[in-house]
């Protein structure tokens, strides 16, 4: 690198010598200053970054920038080499080559006694790695951890730490020894079959890289963080690696495309699960990605309370860590519903975490809050940086890394090969010695004899019988019972098998496909020795992200909402079955002013449509109403949807998936209706949106949802219906003003619009008095719209003015009525009496003076919970009897569509 610096940065160094040495006697022009000022200290700078001599001996001048420069590239390549990155042959980093090669060295092989840690440690530090003690030793630890590496390196006696992230003990104290497979990259490592360099000091020799049979790169994994790069490289499973390192020497040209089909992706030791298979095979394909692993959790029904057992872990989660964030998440509330967590686990059965749910706990919600809160669900990256030829980081594909173990095996068995060739021409060598010894040994035998010394027998055999001095030496150290008639055989018997590996080796040598063949073979023998059984499971479908609805239990409930505009969620069983004529419950704490206007039936999971009296439409989840109870008055509206203080909610829908295709049907007060798509409103904004345009004073009070062939009843305060099918009105926009339902005479207003369909059976009224009735759909003829329609029942001073009406169908269960003081009560469809359109009704429910019905729902089975009470029991806990179904019939000898005799009423 260059020492040159910028003239400036050498102004602001050492401004007092630059302005001597730059400013002349005679001071120049303005437009020169700067120019020759640059120009001479440029001269200086050049002049003073050369050597200079000086009574400390010889100093060269350099930049501060130019040294830090340099400095910090030798410190980033030495990380970058010698400790962060793995080599892409061998798969380990210096630290754990020395380590391994260290123990070997010392005879700590599989099958070797068990040695103490800091006897180990020691070596590799005095030999081979000059750094802390620790750091070695950690990393001979991480090499004998089972939840750390899929085939671990190292066999280690004592406490070697654990999932919970326990240290392990000092090195005084434990023992270690080379694991199995950990001979498998030392084999053959004896034999020339990698080069070897002096270690730090020049007094050793150690492996540049070893010569491993195992594909440890990919088997075992890799992480670290060197400058400016850094590498994170999963487990995988041996027996699909194996494989696909096999087809791809069998045919080269194999597409990585192929080679995803045999490795289905990363396997770790602690198990887990893995989702998306397109995310995995990008991951492989790229070097690059990301993958969501899951631990394994299973939800245990119990009679009294379930329970979540999570049985593995993600990789490299702590299991200690683990259960104290679910702690923590209890104590600030995030979590809710459980009760104790208790740790179960042990070597025998592994990993076993209960987490005990509190009564009635959803388990589901639960286990989903443990996925998006806890380390029970992470995210592992593949970033496959690797030393190529120990020197040059590069970033590798699944294929990549597999080539570069194919070449480094070659060249292993090839070096191997020559290694052994070479002995066996050394012996080959000797062994023609022996046998011109054995044939012309008599004459041997006297010429030693008459030889004065070993050097003098040596020459004469050299010289008579054109041996090497190697040959002469062998024979010279022939004991005599080689002369026996059998030991001669033998010689010449291993003559002959040398020569036949001679020319076996040769021809090796000579055809790559058979190098190919045996590097193949010898993988092939590695997974019969080390099968394994995948330990990951891989669910190809993707996981999306946890969306709110995931961490919310899918509940049936009601949504009740007043005429003050304030609303609530309940549970479908808070407002229990009674008897017809009963005086029901309190529904709610409502103000004077306030009444129940409608309750819809939804799940927790469901869109929530909210449709005012000013034509607009809002809408969000169910499960974002606030949970009530009975007698909680609700929350205001405008704090859940942006509505004006005068705006009020006419209209409460529950919007499902299964719901494309249909219609809603609108109606406002003055009998207006039209008709519009629901895709009209999948994306209806926090602010809300135009529903339809109004005329002036008129109001939306209903949106119900159409099929495309229903028929629709519109039913006003002085008791007329109107029944026609909604085809009758055209398919608008939500910008339209609709057409006439219903015509209206005098001060009469639409007091309900309803939706009949195949499954109806009959239309309920109710007045404000508490008189209601079923009236069947035969006694409505259809007409078409904008008509007066016909009576659908009596009304005077005793019954009052309509208040609302449903329809029944077949799987109608329920009523629920409420009042404007907040009265609710829920009485069985099968206990109102079905009447002619002329009659006036029965009692539903009985109304103290100043109160009125202001709500009539019909619930379906779907709704019922079990808790339906009996008659006994609702006999029991009120004090006014509850009249029965003669009491409040109308009377035969009565005045048609008159109310129940005076001393019944009374």
């Amino acid at each position: 690198m260059s020492d040159e610096i910028n003239p400036q940065e050498e102004i602001e160094e050492t401004p007092e010598e630059s302005t001597e040495d730059s400013i002349p006697q005679d001071e120049p022009s303005a437009e020169s200053t700067d120019e020759s000022s640059e120009g001479a200290l440029l001269d200086d700078y050049i002049e003073e970054d050369k050597p200079k001599q000086t009574e400390y001996g010889l100093i060269k001048p350099r930049s501060i920038y130019n040294e830090m420069s340099d400095s910090y590239l030798d410190y980033a390549m030495s990380v970058i080499v010698m400790r962060a990155l793995p080599d892409v042959r061998d798969g380990l980093k210096p630290v754990q080559r020395r380590i391994l090669y260290a123990m070997s060295e010392i005879g700590l092989t599989a099958n070797a006694k068990h040695r103490k840690s800091a006897k180990i440690v020691g070596e590799v530090l005095g030999n081979y790695h000059p750094h802390g003690d620790m750091a070695v030793y950690d990393a001979m630890v991480r090499m004998a951890q089972w939840w750390s590496l899929r085939m671990p390196l190292v066999n280690g006696q004592g406490n070697f730490g654990s999932m919970d992230g326990d240290f392990p003990a000092a090195p005084r104290y434990t023992e270690a020894r080379l694991a199995t497979p950990a001979e498998a990259l030392l084999a053959d490592i004896d034999k020339n079959t990698v080069d070897f360099r002096e270690n730090y000091d020049g007094t050793k020799m150690e492996p540049s890289v070893l010569p491993t049979r195992l594909p440890n790169l990919l088997i075992n994994g890799s992480q670290g963080i060197a400058v400016g790069m850094a590498t994170n490289i999963p487990p995988h499973n041996l027996d699909e690696i194996v494989e696909a390192l096999v087809l791809l020497i069998d045919k080269p040209d194999t597409e990585i495309d192929e080679l995803l089909t045999i490795v289905k992706g990363p396997d770790f030791p602690t198990s887990g699960i893995i989702y998306n298979q397109k995310d995995i095979n990008e991951a492989l394909s790229t070097g690059r990605g990301r993958i969501i692993i899951r631990g394994r959790a299973e939800i245990i029904e119990d009679k009294r309370r379930d329970s979540i057992v999570v049985t593995e872990l993600p990789y490299q989660v702590n299991k200690a860590t683990f259960i104290t964030h679910i702690a923590d998440l209890v104590k600030a509330k995030k979590i809710e519903g459980i009760s104790d967590i208790r740790d179960e686990s042990d070597r025998k059965d592994g990993v076993r975490v209960v987490i005990e749910l509190k009564q009635g706990a959803h388990a589901n919600k639960i286990l989903n809050q443990l996925y998006s809160l806890t380390e029970l669900q992470t995210v592992v990256h593949y970033n496959m940086v690797a030393l190529i030829d120990g020197i040059q980081p590069r970033l590798l594909n699944l294929s990549d890394a597999l080539e570069e173990f194919i070449a480094h095996r070659i060249v292993v068995v090839t070096r191997r090969t020559e290694y052994e060739l070479g002995i066996a021409k050394d012996r080959a060598h000797i062994l023609e010695g022996l046998k011109i010894a054995l044939d012309h040994l008599d004459e041997i035998i006297a010429l030693i004899r008459k030889s004065e010394d070993r050097d003098a027998a040596k020459a004469a055999l050299v010289s008579q019988f054109k041996l090497s001095e190697r040959q002469a030496n062998a024979i010279l150290d022939m004991r005599l019972s080689q002369l026996a008639n059998l030991e001669r055989q033998r010689v010449y018997d291993e003559y002959d098998a040398i020569m036949k590996l001679i020319a076996d080796l040769e021809d090796i040598l000579a055809k790559p496909e058979r190098v190919r063949q045996i590097v193949k073979d010898e993988l092939t023998d590695l997974k019969k020795k080390y099968h394994q059984e995948r330990l990951t499971e891989v669910r190809p479908e993707p996981l999306g992200e946890l969306a709110a609805t995931d961490l919310i239990p899918q509940e049936n409930v009601l949504i009740s909402l007043t005429v003050g505009n304030y609303v609530k969620r309940l549970t479908t069983d808070t407002y229990k079955s009674q008897l017809r004529g009963g005086k029901g419950v309190i529904g709610m704490t409502t103000r004077e002013d306030d009444a129940v206007k409608e309750i819809v039936y939804a799940t927790t999971h469901d869109d929530v449509i909210f449709f005012t009296d000013w034509g607009r439409a809002f809408r969000i989840k169910a499960y974002e109403i606030p949970a009530s109870s009975r007698q909680a008055k609700g929350i205001a509206l405008p704090n859940i949807i942006r509505i004006s203080p005068q705006e009020k909610v006419t209209t409460v829908l529950t919007v499902k998936q299964s719901d494309e295709g249909h219609f809603y049907f609108f109606a406002t007060k003055k009998g207006t209706v039209k008709r519009v798509p629901v895709e009209a409103f999948t994306n209806v904004r926090k602010s809300g949106i135009a529903a339809i345009n109004l005329n002036k004073g008129d109001q939306l009070l209903w949106v119900k949802q159409t099929s495309g062939s229903d028929e629709i009843a519109q039913i006003t305060r002085d008791g007329q219906v109107i029944v026609y099918n909604e085809s009758e009105v055209r398919q608008m926009g939500r910008g339209a003003a609709g057409v006439r339902g219903i015509k209206l005479k005098g001060d009469d207003e639409v007091i309900e619009m309803t939706v009949l369909n195949s499954d109806s059976r009959s239309v309920v009224v109710i007045s404000e008095r508490g008189i209601g009735k079923q009236v069947d759909l035969k006694e409505f003829r259809n007409q078409h719209r904008g008509g007066s329609g016909v009576r659908i029942a009596k009304l005077n001073d005793k019954t009052g003015r309509l208040a609302d009406g449903a329809v029944a169908t077949a799987e109608a269960k329920d009523l629920i009525i409420s009042t404007i003081t907040g009265q609710v009560i829920r009485i069985g469809v099968s206990s109102v009496k079905k009447l002619s359109r002329q009659a006036s009704g029965v009692i539903l429910i009985r109304l103290n003076e100043n109160d009125r019905v202001s709500s009539l729902t019909v619930v379906g089975e779907e709704a019922e919970e079990g808790n339906v009470e009996t008659a006994e029991a609702v006999k029991t806990s009120n004090d006014a009897s509850v009249p029965t179904e003669t009491e409040v019939e109308l009377e035969p000898t009565a005045s048609e569509g008159s109310v129940e005799s005076e001393e019944a009423e009374k």
